[in-house]
């Protein structure tokens, strides 16, 4: 899902440029120090530049990307790492496409194909008649665990969306002034 809202940011920032990569090679091509730095004070971008980032190369105005950052906002699947906001169990018998999270009147069955799928991811499933069953609840995670990637990827397998998808605008150069400004977001966290 990641890509979709990714798209959707590409899509209304059209005008600009959009880049994403490994942090030191982005702080290399702004400079990392004064004498090294492509333009006048670039380089006060660097210390920005760890975690996951990005940059946007635009000649909007500074609150016009702010402004569309604060209200975007999408529902993604969680990472590994992240902290789950809800417990799962799937409970026994038939395995539903939806994990047990909604009427089974309203779900399907989980793809025979995927029985291998499941069990390679920690579920102690088998076939029975051609439908993928478990003789016993399963708790894919609680409320407050610390996600894996074999959680992960069970949510995302079972379609529950629990992550939210947000960018936040930290820091931007200004080419009139050539000056690094921090935003208040990142002001408010030192």
């Amino acid at each position: 899902m990641r890509n979709a809202q990714l798209k959707e940011v590409r899509s209304e920032f059209s005008d600009s440029r959009i880049f994403f990569g490994k942090t030191k090679v982005m702080s290399k091509a702004f400079g990392t120090t004064k004498e090294d730095e492509y333009r006048d004070n670039l380089s006060d971008l660097s210390k920005h530049m760890n975690g996951e980032v990005g940059i946007l190369l635009t000649n909007r105005v500074p609150d016009a990307v702010t402004d569309f950052f604060e209200n975007f906002s999408a529902m993604d699947f969680a990472r590994a790492g992240a902290v789950a906001p809800l417990a799962l169990t799937i409970p026994a018998g038939t395995v539903f496409s939806r994990g047990g999270e909604i009427p089974e009147e309203e779900d399907v069955p989980l793809a025979h194909s995927l029985e291998t799928t499941v069990r390679g991811l920690g579920m102690p499933t088998r076939l029975v008649n051609g439908k993928v069953t478990l003789n016993e609840p399963y708790t894919v995670c609680e409320e407050g665990d610390v996600l894996n990637s074999q959680q992960t990827r069970l949510l995302k397998l079972f379609g529950v969306v629990t992550a939210e998808f947000k960018i936040t605008p930290i820091a931007y150069w200004n080419s009139t002034d050539s000056q690094v400004k921090q935003l208040d977001a990142m002001e408010e966290d030192d």
